[in-house]
């Protein structure tokens, strides 16, 4: 009852947020420039022609890309608003190489007859159940051998956060860190949010698939919450970017970041 409940205030709070979505997106210059390093991920291990999956695609900003790139995108959301918002974008541009289907990321079972080349997930939808496990189990099973997956998770440990705690956000600074969750809200509805380290997913997934790549984003570079940071330090915004091109693949930092991005391949045998 406690799943159903959560992913209902959750596909709620994303359809209620959906008519705005794009606009909070292009009017954060750091979600442009995180996606962009996000994007030229994917590109380095998909080719024009591949199947992609793509999970929690929202308004459909990145599916739209990467059709736009040649490739087969199916995307899915179990949010009405998110969906529909996607679909008119299809009309309107006619895009064939595009197809939506509502469907939650904890019901993948759903999805039968057909694997993919790529699984793709952005910006921590897959925060938003404590199930990860689950989801990747249906991951592997969806992915054809020798296929990729690339997920943007948010994992416990995020500096920008701790160090809130020097302003008095006691709540922001540690809410990574408890076991069952934090709350979180969007347009007035709560759910919970989970967080995952990136050993979750290469402990689950280390029998049947090889480590990639795995990168930190915005480790030195401060996470969107932090609005108009680079229009108002430009300067300061270019040196920190420096810093972060050159550990954002090195540990402990690729894990100690807002999110952390990790791309995983499927074995042939």
């Amino acid at each position: 009852m406690a799943d159903t409940v959560q992913e209902s205030n959750v596909s709620n709070a994303f359809s209620r947020q959906s008519v705005i979505f794009d606009a909070i997106d292009d009017a954060n210059s750091i979600i442009i420039w995180m996606r962009e390093r996000v994007r030229n991920e994917v590109l380095q291990f998909i080719k024009p022609g591949s199947e992609m999956l793509e999970l929690n695609c929202g308004t459909g900003i990145d599916s739209v890309f990467f059709s736009q790139k040649g490739i087969n995108v199916l995307a899915t959301d179990n949010a009405d608003g998110m969906l529909q918002q996607l679909n008119a974008k299809i009309a309107t541009h006619n895009i064939k190489n595009l197809q939506t289907l509502k469907c939650s990321f904890n019901h993948l079972e759903n999805i039968t007859g057909r694997q993919f080349d790529y699984v793709f997930s952005n910006f921590g939808g897959l925060n938003c159940t404590d199930k990860l496990d689950e989801v990747l189990s249906q991951i592997d099973r969806l992915l054809k051998p020798g296929g990729y997956f690339t997920l943007v998770i948010m994992p416990v440990v995020c500096p920008w956060e701790i160090i809130t705690v020097f302003k008095g956000y006691f709540k922001t600074a540690f809410r990574r860190f408890k076991k069952d969750g934090a709350k979180a809200h969007v347009e007035g509805v709560h759910f919970q949010c989970y967080y995952y380290n990136p050993s979750y997913i290469i402990d689950r997934m280390k029998n049947d698939f090889s480590l990639t790549s795995l990168k930190g984003l915005s480790i030195v570079v401060p996470p969107p919450f932090i609005e108009h940071f680079r229009e108002r330090h430009g300067k300061l915004f270019t040196r920190l970017e420096k810093v972060e091109n050159s550990i954002w693949g090195k540990a402990p930092f690729n894990r100690w970041a807002d999110h952390f991005m990790i791309t995983m391949q499927k074995k042939l045998v």
